[in-house]
């Protein structure tokens, strides 16, 4: 099999292998993320997408994350992604809350979204691009390994499974068809999935009542017109056009979304809105337009024997604090790591059982704060006064302040979904007294520009906090006994010794801690449970709502 674009052409469509291990479908973010998780560990996987190029018309997501930049480093490409962003993260932390883009500010809040350094607590600020941007990206990474096959302008129709492999059939150009058998099948294909329907998995939940109306415009004399500092977000408050917006990038491209707009009336009247929300008749230039509606859906169940969802397939949330896109990658790289250690030998079958216990309850946590962040948009806040001169004006603008500060920090502070949700899950060994078993692992700079988490291995990795590294002897016969990739890091003597204050920590290949404790424990136990062999060590409860290094 071969690496590289087998895009909208017969014979490339032809090309197709007639058996890999894992057959990703839906080539979106989400797909490739964990084509990529994959693909670095030397699983051969095929990405079947039908769009042959990504388009720019609609930039979707425009956050990503703290936690999706520290998988894109750990990929060898968060500087990449930084140098095709349009906006450095240097521009704007803010968001602001105006009554139209010349009007008067209402308020703003600092430090938005993960977009300034907070200390040791992790190595990547989160960024603010447009979704295609990190697609495209994606789509090289998975094209330079060796493992992966992209395969544009093709879509799965079919999904049949026995106890041994996956049939999937694939509809390409001109009507061409192909089936190609996989072990693993992974959906990615959004909210219309088709893997979903084959596997007869459901959504459960419901929608919005208000529509949305998108659009993309251009108008290259607004930053100047505006009356505020920068911001990432503009939430315009009027009853005109209430509105969210901000910048695809400094040369005059805008995206908004009219909360409350149908799509007829946004297609006739999208200019007029858009120049009620600037509050001026500057000249403007729709360059596309996106109707939709918020749904709060997760899916009745994400896997199916062989078969697995991710990604919007499995759970849809309101985009209202950013996080659709980034629990997507979370969940390809929870499965991704584990399909490879089950397809590579040492990992366990308890392994894939632990898939949807540990993201079902992240999805879920997602989706109601989403939903609690679209309970207050710029229809709850707009009051006829809030433009108004003089006293009356003053008091109705301090009042729309106090309420955007009390109903809105959560939104845009929310470091804590991002970084500290814990996984309750049988291949987490509990038992160590500060609960650090379950949860992301606590970020440390080693030296400049050089994170704790640079040195982790791709397998499993033991730090050794106390103690000489031949401490770790048993657990390095127990993981060549077994076949487990395992790396040990020697950290006696740094900060992470009095913060996590444990012998020895043991790391997933995902950066999540497995387990915590003293060198008296059983090596070899504990490397069987953390890798789906057998029952957890000391497990017992659910990981504590407080996190443990102190965020």
């Amino acid at each position: 099999m071969s690496s590289g674009d087998l895009a909208t052409e017969g014979a490339g469509f032809a090309a197709l292998p007639e058996h890999v291990q894992v057959v990703i479908a839906g080539g979106g973010p989400v797909g490739l993320a964990a084509a990529v998780e994959l693909g670095r560990r030397g699983i051969s996987c095929v990405v079947i997408e039908s769009r042959a190029q990504v388009s720019h018309l609609r930039p979707r997501c425009k956050t990503v994350n703290v936690r999706t930049m520290e998988h894109l480093r750990r990929w060898g490409i968060a500087d990449a992604f930084r140098d095709v962003s349009p906006i450095p993260v240097s521009w704007s932390n803010d968001v602001a809350f105006c009554t139209s883009m010349v009007g008067h500010e209402l308020s703003r809040f600092h430090g938005v979204l993960g977009l300034v350094p907070d200390g040791d607590r992790f190595p990547e600020v989160g960024q603010q691009a447009p979704q295609y941007l990190l697609e495209e990206l994606l789509r090289d990474t998975v094209r330079g390994l060796a493992a992966c096959t992209l395969v544009t302008g093709a879509s799965v129709v079919g999904v049949q499974q026995d106890s041994d492999r996956v049939r999937i059939d694939v509809a390409g150009p001109g009507g061409a068809t192909a089936t190609i058998s996989a072990d693993y099948v992974v959906g990615c294909d959004g909210p219309r999935s088709v893997v979903r329907e084959q596997i007869g998995a459901a959504y459960v939940g419901g929608q919005a009542l208000r529509p949305n109306f998108g659009m993309v415009f251009r108008c290259p004399e607004l930053s100047e017109r505006t009356r505020f500092a920068p911001a990432v977000q503009y939430w315009v408050v009027n009853g005109t056009a209430p509105a969210l917006m901000g910048p695809l990038d400094l040369e005059g491209s805008w995206w908004i979304i009219l909360f409350g707009v149908e799509e007829a009336d946004g297609r006739a009247r999208g200019a007029e809105l858009i120049h009620a929300a600037i509050g001026a008749q500057l000249p403007v230039e729709i360059i596309s337009t996106d109707p939709w509606t918020a749904r709060m859906q997760l899916v009745d169940r994400a896997r199916v024997n062989r078969v697995f969802l991710a990604g919007d397939a499995a759970h849809l949330n309101p985009p209202f604090g950013g996080h659709g896109l980034n629990t997507g990658v979370g969940d390809a790289v929870d499965l991704g790591w584990k399909l490879a250690a089950v397809l590579q030998g040492w990992g366990g079958p308890g392994l894939l059982e632990s898939y949807e216990l540990e993201r079902r309850p992240v999805q879920d946590r997602v989706i109601r704060e989403a939903t609690a962040n679209m309970s207050v948009l710029s229809t709850e806040l707009t009051d006829p006064l809030l433009d108004a001169e003089g006293t009356d004006g003053d008091d109705v603008r301090r009042r729309a302040h106090t309420r955007i500060q009390e109903t809105k920090h959560a939104e845009f502070h929310a470091l804590d979904l991002v970084l500290d949700v814990g996984y309750h899950s049988p291949i987490i060994s509990r038992g160590d007294a500060h609960g650090l078993a379950g949860y992301r692992l606590a970020h440390a700079w080693l030296a400049p520009d050089h994170s704790l988490f640079d040195d982790l291995g791709r397998g499993f990795t033991l730090l050794v906090l106390r103690g000489d590294d031949d401490r770790a002897a048993p657990w390095v016969q127990s993981a060549q006994a077994c076949g487990v990739p395992f790396t040990v890091l020697g950290l006696r003597g740094r900060d992470l010794l009095t913060r996590l204050d444990v012998d020895l920590v043991l790391v997933r290949p995902d950066q999540y801690v497995a387990w915590a404790g003293p060198h008296s424990a059983d090596a070899a136990s504990i490397l069987d449970a953390s890798r789906g062999q057998t029952s957890p060590v000391a497990h017992s409860t659910p990981p504590p709502k407080e996190t443990p290094d102190g965020h």
